[in-house]
C-alpha cells in the first residue's frame, strides 16, 4: 500500500469575496509524480501558495509527512521538507549560479551569527561543504559549466534548471515545481521531463503544476483537476483525459 505523504482536508482560501479554494481535499503519496491541472484562475497557485505556508487557509486540514503544517509560517514548511519554484522565476539576478543554490543549501545550516562573524573552523568546514554541494547540484540539473556566471545571463531554461538546483539544495521531501516548461522549446521541455524524471528516482516527490497537458499526461502518475477552486476530478492520466466533466472544464477536447 503507498504511503501517504501529503494530505490535506477541507481547504478553504477567501480573498473578501472569492473562493479561490473550495473544500479541497488530496493526499499525495511518496514517490510520486503528482499534477493539478485547470484552466486560468482554477486555484491552482493558491494552493501551492497553501501548502508552502505562503498564504494562510481559512478552514481545513493539512499534514505532511506526519506533521500538522495547517497554517505554519513558510521557513517551518520548508524545514519539514516541501520546496518550491515559482512560476515567475526569483533568482538573485546579480549573484552567480553556485551563488544562488548555496543561498537554498544554507537553510540547513547550523552555524550562527557567531560563526558568521568570528569564522571559526566549525563555521568554515560548513561553508566550504555548503559550496561543494551547490557544485553537486549545479552538475546535477546539468549546468555546472555556469556555476559562476551571473543568474540574469543564463538561458531561460537554465534559470529553470538554476530554480531547481536551489530547491533541491533545501534536501526536500517534496519538491512543488510551478509551470516549470513555461516559455520553453520543445527540447527544454523534454530535457525537463528528463530532470524530473531522475529527480523521482532519487527519492524527491514531486507535485507540479503545469499547462502542457501532454507532459502532465506523459509523467505524472495521478493528476487532479481544479475548477473555480474546486477538485473536479482526479486520478490516472488516462481517466482524466477522458473525463467529461474535465473536458468541458478545461481540454476542450480530449488530447491525443
Amino acid at each position: 500500500m503507498a504511503e501517504v505523504l501529503l494530505q490535506i482536508a477541507g481547504i478553504h482560501k477567501r480573498f473578501g469575496g472569492l473562493h479561490a479554494l473550495n473544500d479541497v481535499t488530496l493526499s499525495i503519496n511518496k514517490g510520486e509524480i503528482y499534477g493539478l491541472i485547470g484552466p486560468n484562475g482554477a486555484g491552482k497557485t493558491t494552493l501551492f501558495n497553501v501548502l508552502t505556508g505562503l498564504y494562510q487557509p481559512d478552514e481545513g486540514q493539512f499534514t505532511f509527512a506526519g506533521r500538522d503544517l495547517f497554517r505554519q509560517k513558510p521557513y517551518v514548511v520548508v524545514d519539514t521538507g516541501i520546496a518550491r519554484t515559482f512560476q515567475n522565476i526569483r533568482l538573485f539576478g546579480n549573484m552567480t549560479a553556485l551563488e544562488n543554490v548555496m543561498v537554498g543549501r544554507h537553510v540547513r545550516t547550523k552555524g550562527g551569527v557567531f560563526g558568521a562573524v568570528f569564522r571559526d573552523p566549525a563555521t568554515r568546514r560548513e561553508e566550504a561543504a555548503i559550496r561543494e554541494r551547490a557544485s553537486q547540484l549545479l552538475d546535477y540539473v546539468g549546468i555546472a559549466k555556469h556555476r559562476d556566471e551571473a543568474a540574469r545571463n543564463l538561458s531561460y531554461g537554465d534559470q529553470r534548471r538554476l530554480e531547481i538546483a536551489r530547491a533541491l539544495a533545501t534536501d526536500p521531501k517534496l519538491l512543488a515545481l510551478d509551470e516549470p516548461a513555461a516559455g520553453m522549446n520543445g527540447k527544454e521541455t523534454d530535457d525537463l521531463k528528463k530532470l524530473m524524471e531522475k529527480v523521482r528516482r532519487d527519492g524527491v516527490t514531486i507535485l507540479l503544476i503545469e499547462h502542457d497537458v501532454k507532459l502532465m499526461m506523459d509523467l505524472c502518475d495521478r493528476i487532479a483537476v481544479l475548477d473555480y477552486g474546486k477538485k473536479i476530478a482526479e486520478g490516472v492520466p488516462e481517466a482524466v483525459k477522458n473525463d467529461p466533466r474535465v473536458i468541458e472544464a478545461y481540454l476542450g477536447a480530449s488530447p491525443e
